[in-house]
């Protein structure tokens, strides 16, 4: 009656417990360095490194944004900023900015008769995308060809090419005359923002196809998840052995 049989998995009371949890704690601390060590030692080690995209916007955006800029430079810049447009997750401030400079670069850097033919077709277009229930609408589809046909050769974009494909839809009538100076310091802002990211040998180095970083949080880690869950179990039945305790 005198016996304590309260358990305790920080202080055993038996040869079998305290092998347990000795075990358990290794276990865990594999566990956690692991992933929380990987992790650590990634951010330790990467530095931020720029897309040729931003590196070509830099070459040419002072040019740009204070007006003496030349066609080189204006579709270097109008090609760049259209990268980030493509982006899926912009902001919509920063889109509508990125938007402003294409369709401003696209139309200075057309002739008299492309700039009067572009105007037109880009007014149908939003006439066209404002009227559609969905993006199959016969009338929109033309629209959109139409526009994208003429801007692309301004840009010099290849028909297949995943620029031409967007650039319609990054083409705003409304910032067509001029870049406004709201719209540059926006621009000068994001296009870092979107185009510098934390890279290091970890990120860059492929491994059976994928970066490793990813093969190792993807499958590496599930691997050795159960691999740690065997070694739980075989090492508990050694236990088990040697202390005599068998079903």
């Amino acid at each position: 009656m005198n016996k304590n049989y309260h358990i305790s998995f920080f202080r055993p009371t038996t040869d079998r417990a305290t092998k347990n949890r000795n075990m358990v704690l290794w276990l865990i601390g594999i566990w956690a360095i692991a992933i929380f060590g990987f992790h650590i030692l990634m951010r330790v080690i990467e530095k931020p490194v720029p897309e040729p995209q931003l590196i070509t916007f830099n070459e040419v955006w002072n040019d740009v944004k204070e007006g003496n800029a030349e066609d080189a430079a204006l579709l270097k810049f109008a090609n760049s900023t259209l990268h980030v447009a493509g982006k899926v997750f912009i902001s919509t401030e920063h889109r509508a900015a990125l938007d402003n400079g294409i369709t401003w670069a696209t139309f200075q850097l057309a002739d008299s008769a492309q700039q009067a033919a572009l105007l037109i077709a880009l007014r149908d277009f939003e006439k066209a995308e404002a009227e559609a229930g969905a993006v199959t609408d016969a009338d929109y589809i033309s629209a959109k060809l139409k526009l994208g046909g003429l801007a692309q050769t301004i840009l010099k974009l290849q028909p297949d090419e995943i620029l031409a494909k967007i650039l319609p839809l990054e083409l705003k009538s409304s910032g067509i005359e001029a870049l406004s100076n709201e719209n540059k310091e926006i621009i000068e802002t994001c296009m870092p923002f979107y185009t510098i990211h934390n890279r290091s040998v970890l990120t860059d180095t492929t491994f059976l196809g994928f970066p490793f970083h990813y093969f190792y949080s993807a499958v590496f880690l599930l691997i050795l998840f159960i691999g740690l869950c065997w070694t739980y179990c075989y090492n508990v039945d050694q236990y088990n052995k040697k202390l005599g305790i068998e079903e």
